[in-house]
């Protein structure tokens, strides 16, 4: 396939950035994009903050959209998508709140997506890098393994979250689906036909503040993921 990457330049990319109680992160993370990476547009979603992240918003003049409550992270991303999908976005790609995802893996995200003909590529720490020993990559590795007997597709960093959408998937995202972009949908999106892929990428360690996911929250989290991945997907409607 050739691909004429002066015409991807003036495709639109919108940068979805989830943040709930990011006050010390965000700001770093959208002046990081406008400063270095101007050929993108971005949205903060603050997800109902409980700390400054709106304050830090309005006052520094952010592109925010602004949900009333926690929707929690799937719920934020989808709405970054929705909005993605009202204005026209060619590509809608996750970056977190949290200053761990670096923007300048976007560019060959979008290549690699051109070049492949996919629909979703994710940021993947372990497509060529090995895995360290932790719970965490536990939950990862179990994750992998039920997307791989469940699709026959390896997903080496299913739970990542800096994830490139297409405009299909973003039209899919935004109004056909009532599912947000997680390990057991991309299960479901694998079995129907949608094509996803990886590119490596590294990424940060959170500077302040906590993560999205609580110790209660990541187990109720990796019983939904296997609850999604090995029995619900078969009862979503494909195309819906």
């Amino acid at each position: 396939m050739l691909i004429n990457y002066g015409i991807i330049k003036f495709m639109k990319t919108l940068i979805i950035i989830p943040a709930y109680n990011e006050a010390g992160n965000i700001e770093k993370v959208v002046d990081n994009i406008i400063q270095n990476y101007p050929q993108f547009d971005y949205v903060v979603v603050n997800d109902g903050s409980t700390d400054s992240t709106r304050k830090i918003c309005k006052e520094r003049g952010y592109n925010l959209l602004d949900l009333p409550m926690n929707l929690g992270l799937a719920g934020a991303i989808k709405s970054g998508i929705k909005y993605a999908n009202f204005n026209q976005y060619d590509y809608a790609v996750q970056v977190d709140g949290d200053g761990q995802h670096d923007p300048k893996y976007i560019d060959s995200m979008i290549e690699y997506m051109e070049k492949e003909g996919s629909d979703i590529v994710i940021g993947s720490r372990f497509v060529s890098a090995k895995k360290n020993h932790s719970l965490r990559m536990f939950g990862n590795n179990l994750i992998e393994f039920l997307i791989l007997i469940t699709t026959g597709k390896k997903i080496t960093d299913p739970t990542s979250g800096m994830r490139l959408f297409n405009k299909k998937m973003i039209k899919q995202f935004g109004y056909r689906m009532n599912y947000g972009p997680e390990p057991d949908t991309l299960a479901f999106l694998i079995n129907s036909g949608i094509k996803v892929d990886e590119v490596q990428v590294e990424m940060k360690e959170r500077e302040y503040g906590t993560s999205y996911l609580s110790f209660t929250r990541s187990i109720l989290y990796m019983l939904h993921m296997i609850y999604g991945i090995l029995i619900f997907q078969w009862f979503r409607k494909k195309g819906a």
